[in-house]
């Protein structure tokens, strides 16, 4: 079983990463969990120091047990982990079952409209893992939790500022004291993956999507604060997706509501927008979300997040990334007002993304998994890159011993007084 080999291996991917290991739970943290927590040193949380190799897709061992394993699950078991889609209400209701049931769907993303107040979502949460438990491989339980104008937790929850305040005070210390309470208050409810922090840097002011969702305006700010943040929230055991790759900074369109386009050469985009990603990649990001941005000068034809040519040759290849890439959400205006939604979802991850976010309407969802199955089985989507693409999810929900079992209460008090502490932090 999946589910039991990444328990069984936990421990062995801890001791291989003795001494610099970025995911810990030595952290103070006020909030309960049912998992066992192995005591690590301290990370070294500043950007110039690398931490622990994340998972490669070559692994050195001549039998390796993952492999085995991906060898043994079906088709549907596969694609299903290719996906991370959205769920219809506040309680756990049929079209979400489905998405279990039938399709092994790998992970789910909350928004607001599925957020009322903590012992909702901890039930919501803890429905959706009780339901997955058949399956073989855990959830991820994703949220798109930056602070500022991007929260999509409770109201209940003291408000963490936008990435601009943090950026403005320039505060090592502080922005890393701020990003471990972003983390123990995602994790709090259950969520093991939050889209952040943004690596986004905000060069345009008439950009309407960004704004103060950046840590700044050139690219040492935007850089020092965003990995900061980012090994800050792996280290309360979320999974850190930085974003908008390869930058949705300069854009004067929100990506939203339709298709910027970004008319910088490789040259400008490697001198600036890509500085903090090529950071972000050093210091072993547990994921990247590619943007659905139009390069021309790169792609005349498909955004980031369908191109060969920026998914491939540039992330993959030229700035040496292997991790988890996975889409923004393929239901946004940038992709839906130009592109068949299906048909994208098979062409990003010929591009080379492993995991497309599909985060509203059950029909599309259903449309884009079946035009993924489709792909594979007529040889569109190569069994190679398949396998290698649900390597890369696996191992990465290894590295944080992923286990779909139920929290079985909250201390939002506690979690309260770790934000405010960490607000008040000189």
């Amino acid at each position: 079983m999946i589910k039991q080999l990444i328990a069984s291996l936990s421990l062995l991917m801890l001791c291989i990463g003795c001494g610099q290991n970025n995911v810990t739970n030595n952290m103070a943290s006020p909030v309960a969990t049912t998992s066992p927590t192995t005591a690590s040193p301290v990370p070294n949380t500043s950007p110039t120091t690398a931490p622990v190799q994340s998972p490669t897709t070559e692994p050195t061992a001549a039998n390796d047990p993952l492999k085995e394993k991906i060898a043994a699950m079906t088709l549907d078991e596969k694609i299903g982990q290719l996906v991370l889609v959205g769920v219809e209400g506040t309680t756990l209701q049929a079209p979400t079952t489905e998405l279990i049931d039938t399709y092994h769907v790998g992970g789910f993303i909350l928004y607001k409209n599925n957020i009322t107040n903590p012992n909702q979502t901890l039930k919501l949460l803890n429905a959706l893992k009780e339901r997955n438990t058949k399956n073989e491989a855990p959830l991820w339980l994703s949220i798109d939790q930056e602070g500022g104008k991007v929260s999509r937790m409770p109201d209940d929850f003291v408000k963490i500022p936008p990435a601009a305040t943090i950026g403005k005070r320039d505060n090592a210390a502080y922005t890393r004291e701020v990003g471990s309470a972003l983390g123990t208050e995602v994790r709090s409810l259950g969520f093991n993956m939050d889209f952040a922090p943004v690596l986004d840097i905000n060069s345009n002011p008439d950009n309407p999507v960004i704004g103060n969702r950046s840590f700044g305006t050139d690219a040492k700010t935007v850089t020092t604060h965003g990995i900061e943040t980012m090994k800050a929230i792996q280290s309360e055991q979320v999974a850190a997706v930085v974003k908008h790759f390869p930058g949705h900074g300069d854009t004067s369109v929100d990506s939203h509501l339709d298709l910027p386009v970004v008319n910088k050469s490789m040259a400008e985009l490697q001198a600036f927008e890509l500085l903090p990603f090529k950071e972000a990649i050093k210091q072993k990001a547990d994921a990247i979300m590619v943007a659905h941005l139009l390069i021309p000068k790169l792609d005349k034809t498909y955004p980031a997040s369908l191109s060969k040519t920026i998914v491939t040759d540039l992330l993959r290849e030229e700035l040496g990334y292997d991790g988890v890439v996975i889409t923004d959400d393929m239901t946004m205006g940038g992709i839906t007002e130009h592109f068949d939604v299906g048909e994208s979802a098979v062409r990003s991850i010929q591009a080379g993304t492993d995991i497309i976010l599909i985060g509203h309407d059950y029909k599309t969802q259903i449309s884009v998994i079946k035009a993924l199955k489709l792909a594979a089985r007529d040889g569109a989507i190569a069994k190679e890159m398949l396998d290698k693409s649900v390597y890369r999810i696996l191992s990465l929900k290894q590295k944080y011993e992923l286990q779909d079992k139920s929290i079985a209460t909250i201390d939002l008090k506690a979690v309260n007084s770790q934000i405010n502490q960490a607000l008040q932090a000189k």
